[in-house]
């Protein structure tokens, strides 16, 4: 697994979003999320749209990704 997969994987899942993902060793990961999705929604329900973007590959391929969820007003 690649960040770029990654991001690509986020982006697709959650249309309109824009995602950074960063890891070196190809199973952490670090990711800033912004999307319009996340207005309304608590951390943890921000956190389970991206996971579920990404499916089986959590816990698998992805041993483990830190995640950062913005709406676009909190990222500005």
């Amino acid at each position: 697994m690649n960040p770029e997969t990654i991001r690509q994987l986020i982006e697709q899942g959650l249309p309109g979003a824009h995602a950074d993902v960063r890891g070196d060793d190809g199973v952490h990961f670090e990711a800033t999320v912004v999307a319009e999705a996340f207005r309304g929604k608590l951390p943890l329900a921000r956190h389970r749209l991206v996971y579920s973007t990404l499916g089986d590959r959590m816990g698998g391929e992805i041993h483990a990704l830190a995640l950062k969820t913005l709406t676009p007003e909190e990222a500005a």
